[in-house]
């Protein structure tokens, strides 16, 4: 059986590079266990569908359902891989608002049953599936606080929900209820409280006008957690949706799509200095990922990860960290206050689960990180396992 280790500890992760090489992608299962049972402590009757986008990583997504989570799926690739890991289609629901025909397709093969649409036409696409699905019709909250506003791309305006739902019973497609998602990384719920009692309105109404079961409203994600700066305790952040969620009739079951909360937290990156350089006063250190890899975060998700180096003692210089590409975008961090590294030393980057391996490529023919998932609870079957360091991807 697996011991537990703690993989962020610095000898843990000497070990581990030693072991597999670098760069890494450490993602701790027991983190992962930790931060869904705080969002379930926090949201309590609310039913978690983690979002794998952030991190599409089996040992993740087997963490998630032996904890009696569910699944956020999002595209054919994400349905691909719950179906290879056996996890049972009731437990997933497919949230992206625009698909090809052949996307919900295999959804349905697989056996996914909740979709969620947006416009007129993407109604109008599950007509020739009749009662083998059924819609969540997700509604815009702009909400321009939040790091990342996804409701500037998705979803309707809360005027128009109505008479989509109309045009949905009219093809013969049941309507389940509405989502909404306000935006990744928000700062505090207001919007959230805002979206929940427009939709509360919304679910009256179109139960009134008998539109179809209405019996769900899922509240997205946007779950925040701490980077550089701390954000807001979840249970307090929670506090608010708590007691609108409060105010919904009893019969409405309610979903979220936490997906960052989860598992950035969860992992590190890991990263050797390839070499260095002095310029301009400053010792230049390249690293062998950047932005084209796990970093590339920084770019696509508008995140700034803590950063340090293992390497202690010595006085603190002004240092930038580079990736390893030819491109000179491919700078990580400029003045850190860090010992004199040399070839070899490593370099941690802290909650960094979440959209970093996922979005990551190969740029320049540099890999991306390996991904190291530790901690798996024993039992599984049909993946490699290392005795002292759980699941390895």
């Amino acid at each position: 059986m697996p011991r537990f280790i703690d993989p962020f500890e610095p000898q843990q992760i000497r070990r581990l590079v030693r072991e597999f090489g670098s760069p890494l992608l450490i993602v701790d299962c027991a983190r992962v266990r930790a931060q869904y049972q705080k969002l379930r402590r926090a949201l309590p009757q609310v039913a978690l569908h983690y979002a794998l986008k952030p991190l599409p990583h089996s040992a993740v997504v087997r963490t998630i359902v032996e904890l009696g989570g569910s699944l956020d799926l999002a595209t054919t690739g994400e349905v691909q891989l719950a179906a290879a890991l056996g996890v049972d289609p009731a437990l997933c629901i497919d949230t992206h608002p625009i698909k090809r025909d052949r996307d919900i397709r295999n959804a349905l093969e697989y056996g996914v049953r909740t979709f969620v649409a947006d416009n007129p036409d993407e109604v109008r696409k599950f007509r020739r599936y009749g009662e083998r699905a059924a819609l969540l019709l997700r509604v815009s909250f702009r909400s321009p606080g939040a790091v990342c506003d996804l409701s500037r791309k998705f979803g309707c305006d809360p005027e128009d929900a109505i008479a989509l739902a109309r045009l949905a019973a009219s093809l013969g497609i049941d309507v389940q209820g509405f989502s909404f998602h306000v935006g990744s990384q928000a700062a505090d719920a207001l919007k959230h409280v805002e979206a929940i009692e427009a939709c509360r309105q919304l679910l009256k109404e179109a139960r009134r006008e008998q539109l179809g079961t209405l019996d769900t409203l899922d509240i997205g994600g946007g779950f925040p957690i701490d980077y550089l700066k701390p954000a807001l305790e979840i249970g307090k952040f929670c506090a608010p949706i708590r007691a609108a969620l409060a105010k919904l009739p009893a019969r409405v079951r309610v979903l979220a799509e936490p997906g960052r909360f989860i598992a950035g937290p969860a992992a590190i990156g890991v990263a050797s200095v390839m070499g260095r350089a002095r310029r301009e006063g400053h010792w230049w250190y390249y690293l062998d990922d950047g932005l084209y890899g796990a970093y590339s975060g920084q770019l696509y998700d508008h995140a700034r990860y803590p950063v340090d180096a293992l390497r202690q003692g010595g006085p603190l210089l002004p240092s930038v960290l580079a990736g390893p590409t030819c491109d000179s975008i491919d700078v990580i961090a400029e003045n850190l206050m860090l010992p004199q590294l040399k070839a070899g030393d490593l370099i941690v980057g802290r909650a960094m689960g979440a959209y970093t391996w996922a979005s990551a490529s190969e740029f320049n023919f540099f890999p991306k990180p390996t991904v190291v998932a530790v901690n798996r609870k024993p039992g599984d079957t049909g993946a490699p396992e290392d005795q002292r360091y759980g699941w390895i991807g």
